[in-house]
């Protein structure tokens, strides 16, 4: 891997990247490498400035090939390739961009060869069948904003003003999050169907009725770590502002389908460190 090549590439966009190698240890009793079994791409910060860094656990320095298959300067984002050699190849695709405020890395599925495709796969079916139902351009389909949808982040809000809502179960400035990542505030909610769990800060994935009856069992001290209801992969629906400390602000004027991007399909979502 040449560190220098793909750190001029970032720097293309206007963004630098640090590749910083972490000794392997060997387990003899499972006779594999661990702590950190996996490389992991993430952002950092170094006072007041952002940077990607690419962190590779020795035993991979030989086998881990990274290069960029295609930028956009003007839009400063790029598609990075990190394919893995050896017994089991793998070819794993992340988008590295801006978005607004911050940097940010998309772990992307399927087969990604342009910062375009890779955009493409991260719309989500609902968002896809808007924008072809709307007919929205080509030019616009990218943008946090157009006829189709408004985006804040990973999530996408795609309207629905025929929607009629019981008052009732409105839901006010209720978070919505993807595991540990900072929450997007959503002034008015409705969260239909899903799975019951009991979510705390240990616990942001959420745990369901048996899990968590199990684990106050095993740990009685449990009940006191802040725990809140709610619904997970539930139908969502926003209305009104939704904020999120890195992002501005938007208002929903109607009720809109929430959906997230399509980052949770690929299995190089377990080599993003970041959380937006």
């Amino acid at each position: 891997m040449n560190a220098k090549h793909i750190e001029s590439r970032f720097a293309e966009i206007g963004a630098h990247l640090k590749v910083r190698q972490i000794p392997s240890r060997w387990h003899r009793g499972v006779r594999q490498w661990i702590d950190p079994q996996d490389y992991a791409l993430d952002i950092r910060r170094d006072g007041h400035n952002e940077f990607f860094e690419l962190r590779v656990p020795t035993h991979l320095s030989d086998s881990l090939e990274v290069n960029v298959a295609q930028s956009e300067p003007k839009e400063r984002h790029l598609l990075l390739f990190v394919r893995k050699t050896g017994d089991t190849p793998q070819l794993d695709r992340f988008l590295c961009g801006h978005d607004e405020r911050e940097w940010f890395v998309a772990a992307v599925p399927g087969g990604a060869s342009s910062v375009r495709q890779a955009m493409d796969a991260l719309q989500p079916a609902n968002v896809r069948e808007a924008l072809a139902r709307i007919r929205v351009s080509a030019r616009k389909r990218y943008e946090r904003k157009n006829r189709a949808f408004r985006r804040q982040g990973e999530w996408f809000f795609v309207p629905e003003p025929s929607l009629v809502v019981d008052d009732k179960f409105v839901l006010r400035n209720e978070p919505l999050r993807r595991g540990a990542g900072k929450p997007h505030i959503v002034q008015e909610i409705l969260r239909t169907g899903g799975e019951i769990v009991h979510v705390c800060s240990r616990h942001p994935n959420g745990l369901t009725s048996d899990e968590y009856k199990n684990l106050l069992k095993r740990t009685p001290g449990a009940s006191r770590w802040g725990w809140r209801v709610m619904s997970r992969n539930p139908g969502v629906y926003a209305r009104g502002a939704v904020s999120h400390a890195d992002h501005a602000t938007i208002t929903l004027p109607c009720w809109h389908r929430v959906v997230m991007n399509t980052e949770t399909q690929s299995r190089t979502m377990v080599n993003v460190a970041f959380l937006d």
